[in-house]
């Protein structure tokens, strides 16, 4: 229960701090200096009250030569600012916003469940279909439904466009890997968010990841509290064919590409995308049929069962083949 208690309230201080960065345009690194000094003012001062009530109670029961009055920066209950930490914080939060857990027209939490409703967020709108792709390539610049092109709109919506490129490489600078700001973070998305979901919520995942395989031809999350029975349905059906059609317009590109081309190492390149696109098509033409048996059982869950039940639950059959279409959690 402690853990669970402690685990709340770090999501709550966290939303919080992520949300007083988004009340405004500015750069990502004014509102985090800002934000740094007033953790740290926070900090001091709790730290502060403590040794002074130790140097009270210590004072009250004659325990001078017994105890130190000192408090360790450790025991301290608030935290400090972290970069790394608190950027990953703003990401996740504007995850949420994508899936309307969150709202930049409301403070605080505003979808867990019931009857979604659309008007709520007008500023900044979230997915109609609960589904977000995480492609590790970028093969649209308007496809709503790539989390890299949703994440750029929301940087658009909160802090401006002006600022957008400087925000991007603020934002890369504490992500791992390297190369340009845009592909970091496309990278960050592809194969470390969820892994910090996870840590995050102690391998109880509100965000799930549909995965194909190590190809990466699909990789999709979805906001657990918004599925509905047909959510598998509308994935396949309305957001997989999309991907298809872009899969193979790319690998057409790349093959003629290489036909065209008369420079070994240019062949070289454009051969390796066209294997590797041609891997994703392949996967991706696999987990459509997942999808399809899985999907036309309208597996119902219940948020009441907790998230080990259903995770499961919508990987089985009613006859109980399990069928693997999310990340192991």
């Amino acid at each position: 229960m402690a853990d669970i208690i402690t685990l709340v309230l770090r999501l709550i201080i966290a939303r919080c701090a992520v949300e007083s960065w988004v009340i405004s345009m500015a750069l990502i690194k004014d509102k985090f200096d800002a934000w740094e000094k007033e953790a740290q003012a926070r900090f001091d001062q709790l730290k502060s009250n403590e040794e002074e009530l130790n140097k009270i109670f210590i004072n009250l029961y004659g325990l001078q030569d017994e105890l130190d009055y000192h408090v360790k920066d450790e025991e301290i209950s608030v935290s400090l600012a972290d970069k790394e930490r608190d950027i990953k914080s703003l990401i996740s939060y504007a995850v949420g916003c994508m899936f309307g857990r969150y709202s930049l027209d409301e403070d605080g939490l505003v979808f867990a469940g019931g009857e979604f409703d659309p008007s709520r967020y007008k500023k900044f709108k979230p997915n109609p279909d609960n589904i977000i792709l995480i492609p590790d390539i970028e093969y649209s610049q308007d496809d709503e439904s790539d989390i890299m092109i949703k994440f750029i709109e929301f940087l658009k919506v909160v802090y401006g466009k002006k600022d957008l490129e400087e925000n991007l490489d603020y934002i890369a600078d504490v992500l791992p890997g390297n190369g340009l700001s845009r592909a970091k973070i496309r990278n960050y998305f592809v194969s470390k968010f969820y892994a910090d979901h996870l840590k995050t919520y102690k391998r109880r995942p509100i965000y799930w990841q549909f995965e194909s395989g190590k190809a990466n031809g699909v990789k999709a999350l979805m906001y657990l509290h918004r599925y509905k029975p047909d959510q598998l349905t509308v994935f396949r059906e309305d957001i997989l064919p999309k991907l298809k059609v872009a899969y193979e317009s790319q690998l057409e590109l790349r093959l003629n590409q290489y036909s065209g081309s008369v420079k070994p190492k240019e062949k070289k390149e454009f051969k390796k995308k066209s294997e590797q696109l041609s891997k994703k098509l392949n996967e991706l033409l696999g987990f459509s049929p997942k999808l399809a048996e899985l999907g036309m059982h309208r597996i119902d869950l219940d948020l009441d069962d907790g998230v080990v039940v259903n995770y499961d639950k919508l990987q089985t059959t009613p006859d109980g083949r399990v069928i693997k279409i999310l990340s192991k959690r």
